[in-house]
């Protein structure tokens, strides 16, 4: 007589529904992940958003991962634009500026200001105001707002940047430099006509702000008012040249005092 053979199942392959599907989520977020989507990953491992999504249809779900994405995707591109601007006050923001009676701001002016036409448009910025008044926190507040709206921006005191471009002359980098410079959106010149300023030192000026008139814009703090800048430059042709430039659709908001 044949013995009848039945098999067993091994315990040890045995899965369940909940393991299976733990599984495929994992398979998911690894596929995420290897695709850059790291705004989904972080959607999909919020518990939060889980539960709320419950309620939502497919198509509701899709959309809502989808804007999360897109959301992350912006918060990295901000933070990267925040680095590379090198901003003296990095905390300093538009939402903090204090609009005391005195002060000297205009704020009708500065709330346009903050939409960022001004950038747009290739219009300067000019803020002057004694040592001390608050021109380079305004400055780096309307720079970091620059940045928050997608704007490349770059922050640097006048003076150092005239003597980098001198010893770029020395190493043959100026011409790429300049390149460099005429691509920001948002070039802020930090104490412009501090100290006097040099024949050659003149000349690179004009020609750093003639890449950028009227394509990009300049935010310029001084403590020099703009009547004073031709006896700064000390040589009325440049002068006259660089003034031009500089004050191209000028937007002045005031300084902090």
């Amino acid at each position: 007589m044949a013995a009848a053979m039945t098999h067993r199942p091994n315990p040890g392959t045995t899965t369940t529904p909940d393991h299976d599907t733990a599984m495929l989520q994992q398979h998911t977020l690894d596929q995420l992940r290897g695709l850059r989507l790291d705004g989904m990953v972080a959607a999909l491992a919020d518990a939060g958003m889980q539960v709320a999504a419950e309620q939502l249809s497919f198509e509701q779900r899709l959309a809502l991962l989808v804007q999360r994405e897109l959301d992350w995707r912006d918060g990295k591109r901000v933070a990267r634009l925040l680095k590379a601007a090198k901003l003296k006050v990095s905390s300093a923001c538009v939402e903090d500026i204090d609009w005391r009676a005195g002060r000297g701001l205009d704020r009708h002016l500065i709330t346009a200001l903050a939409g960022g036409d001004w950038i747009r448009h290739g219009r300067n910025v000019l803020i002057t105001g004694a040592t001390g008044c608050g021109k380079t926190w305004l400055g780096c507040a309307l720079a970091q707002q620059a940045a928050r709206q997608g704007f490349s921006v770059l922050y640097t005191r006048a003076t150092r940047l005239l003597q980098e471009l001198q010893v770029a002359h020395g190493d043959g980098s100026f011409g790429r430099r300049l390149a460099q410079l005429a691509r920001l959106d948002v070039l802020v010149l930090d104490d412009l006509a501090i100290a006097p300023i040099a024949a050659q030192e003149r000349q690179d000026l004009l020609e750093l702000l003639d890449d950028r008139v009227g394509s990009r814009s300049t935010l310029i703090t001084s403590q020099l008012p703009t009547s004073a800048w031709h006896q700064w430059l000390n040589e009325p042709t440049i002068a006259d040249a660089i003034m031009d430039r500089l004050l191209h659709g000028l937007a002045h908001p005031g300084a902090e005092g």
